[in-house]
């Protein structure tokens, strides 16, 4: 019965093969597929997010909770700044499909880590930790996934709507 909590974050971040997350949608990572660089790369607005910006963000805080789950010492994050990365030069589709990796690398590493914690300690805090328990760690990244998720899915909507209205104007 104390695996049942554990078990629950887990499956928020990673349904099992042939499921969707409770909310019906993709991961994060799931989310990228078919998305080219420079779909990626495209912003709605100025100062608002791209999906690439969105999808080194997820990564990031992936990472960082990671870093909290599994006890030593840690690499640095391979991007920067941290938070937001900035989008390499070039921004191509090579540089995409690295980041695309980067971000599932950093999803599979969190799923290991959290299959290998246990659920007894998610009542703890974290070594220096000083606000979050474990438990509100891993809820928090299976939202912060969600969220920035239903983002990424709002932006690819909104570049075919763009795209469909480009044509239909071209046509008229």
């Amino acid at each position: 019965m104390a695996a049942l909590p554990l078990d629950l974050l887990l499956w928020n971040l990673q349904p099992a093969p042939g499921q969707k997350s409770w909310h019906g949608g993709a991961s994060p990572v799931g989310a990228l597929r078919g998305v080219s660089a420079q779909q990626a790369r495209w912003r709605p607005a100025p100062r608002r997010k791209s999906v690439w910006e969105l999808a080194l963000h997820i990564a990031y805080w992936k990472y960082t909770v990671r870093r909290h789950l599994v006890a030593g010492a840690h690499p640095r994050f391979p991007r920067s700044p941290a938070n937001f990365p900035r989008l390499p030069e070039p921004a191509d589709e090579a540089a995409w499909t690295r980041d695309v990796a980067l971000l599932r690398s950093e999803h599979d590493r969190l799923v290991e880590a959290v299959r290998a914690f246990g659920g007894r300690r998610l009542q703890a805090l974290p070594p220096g930790g000083k606000r979050w328990t474990y438990g509100e760690l891993l809820l928090g990244i299976a939202a912060h996934d969600a969220y920035h998720t239903g983002q990424i899915q709002l932006l690819k909507r909104l570049w075919q709507e763009r795209a469909q209205l480009g044509r239909s104007s071209s046509l008229g």
